[in-house]
């Protein structure tokens, strides 16, 4: 069997989602959970200043939530879940990337680091774009796809 060979100077910037939705640190977790429900993504970057300055996943948020909000079992002190910030609950260690950096290179980077997104940021440190795990899958899905009878080796 022959191999394929991935362009490893591919940049983020080819298959990076350039929608980005940002929160702030004082937003509460109920505006999370509605925008989470609003757009069917699992990540926000968290912004002060319009510079990233951390994220915040969909399971970061149910970490935090109770498991009766919204159930008729629900009481006050569940609904109070909602009323926390995301600054009590965001990962404020930001793992970035810029959008010409190697999609190779983020998806190492993904894997050293244990997470599922990078924000994408512009030398000053605003966010561009967004690049998940899902997106790093579907590029190699691609580039085997465009030639299925071989195998996939990295240049």
């Amino acid at each position: 069997m022959s191999q394929i060979e991935i362009d490893s100077t591919t940049p983020v910037s080819t298959i990076m989602s350039t929608r980005v939705v940002t929160v702030t640190p004082d937003d509460s977790l109920n505006s999370v959970r509605r925008l989470f429900d609003k757009h069917k993504f699992h990540h926000l970057i968290v912004v002060e200043r319009d510079k990233a300055v951390g994220v915040i996943s969909q399971r970061d948020l149910l970490k935090h939530l109770s498991p009766f909000v919204g159930t008729l079992s629900e009481k006050s002190r569940d609904s109070w879940t909602l009323d926390k910030r995301v600054h009590q609950v965001m990962t404020r260690s930001i793992v970035w990337m810029e959008p010409d950096s190697p999609i190779t290179e983020a998806a190492l980077l993904m894997a050293a680091n244990r997470i599922s997104c990078l924000p994408v940021l512009d030398k000053k440190g605003h966010p561009i774009g967004i690049l998940t795990s899902r997106d790093v899958l579907r590029w190699v899905a691609d580039c085997m796809l465009s030639h299925p009878e071989d195998g996939v080796k990295a240049a």
